[in-house]
């Protein structure tokens, strides 16, 4: 009876908490490419500001060290300057006008990782060229990051995260206000945390990954990167991890399996794009660690 009434209680907020999202979603922005009704609390300036203080945050740690090897750093802000010519011909082209871009290459061998936030502050981690392997890989990547911060994700997880947040603690309030006991309350709380995770956050977080793989290499293919080059990544990052991870649902990220699908599906269209354009030459990536 007890684990009955706490789980019905959690049940009751959780829904709350996805009817909330959608009716305020309802009432915001819809992404261009895949009409999807997104929930943002903030504004693109205060976005923007956010960004440009991370960035610095980033820039002035004494644990990142920015490359000095040009054949680092210039294919980067080759890849970085196509892909921003390409957002700004896309349907976030107002959106990418706006933003001040600029693009650091961080020497970090051992870290595979990218990002771009609001306002156009980019930084790739030289770790991530191997897996990259060539430019259109990189453009793969970029591509990706550039997205979340065109398409607002960033201010969309904050916005989620504070309507939970305002959820769970009226959930609290109510809890306590309904006669049950301290202990009770408190069951309630911890499996409203763990549902919401679950059931809300996560999956908004997958759908993001999602939506920046695949505007990415529409953007990429526009830039005249061959978008094919986004399976070949995955494929090589899959080889990587092999196959580790938590399952899928209780993760923010698809699978690598999820995302290699979910690409192939994607290529006819962003193939007709590249198709219509210049192709960029093949080109490796300088090998780094040695």
């Amino acid at each position: 009876m007890y684990d009955v009434r706490m789980k019905r209680h959690a049940e009751r907020i959780i829904g709350t908490i996805l009817s909330l999202s959608l009716a305020f979603a309802s009432g915001c922005e819809t992404n261009p490419y895949t009409g999807r009704s997104q929930l943002l609390m903030t504004s693109v300036s205060q976005e923007m500001q956010l960004g440009a203080q991370a960035y610095n945050q980033v820039k002035n740690d004494p644990k990142m060290k920015p490359s000095q090897d040009s054949r680092e750093i210039e294919p980067v802000k080759r890849v970085a300057a196509r892909i921003v010519e390409a957002a700004k011909r896309s349907k976030y082209a107002e959106m990418a006008q706006q933003f001040q871009w600029e693009v650091t290459v961080i020497k970090d061998d051992k870290t595979a990782n990218a990002f771009a936030l609001p306002g156009g502050k980019m930084a790739v981690y030289t770790g991530i060229l191997p897996m990259a392997k060539t430019e259109a890989g990189l453009a793969a990547v970029m591509g990706h990051e550039v997205v979340h911060a065109l398409a607002r994700h960033g201010a969309e997880r904050m916005s989620q995260g504070q309507l939970t947040s305002a959820a769970l603690q009226v959930a609290g309030a109510a809890a306590g206000a309904s006669g049950m006991n301290p202990l009770l309350s408190q069951g309630t709380m911890a499996a409203l945390g763990a549902g919401a995770q679950v059931g809300v956050l996560l999956p908004f977080s997958r759908k993001h990954e999602s939506e920046a793989d695949y505007i990415g290499i529409l953007l990429a293919a526009d830039a005249g990167y061959d978008p094919r080059e986004s399976v070949a990544l995955w494929e090589r990052m899959a080889q990587m991890s092999g196959g580790g991870g938590p399952a899928e649902f209780m993760s923010t990220h698809p699978s690598n399996e999820t995302r290699i699908d979910q690409l192939k599906k994607w290529l006819p269209e962003a193939m007709t794009i590249y198709q219509s354009k210049q192709p960029v030459p093949v080109a490796e990536l300088p090998p780094v660690g040695r």
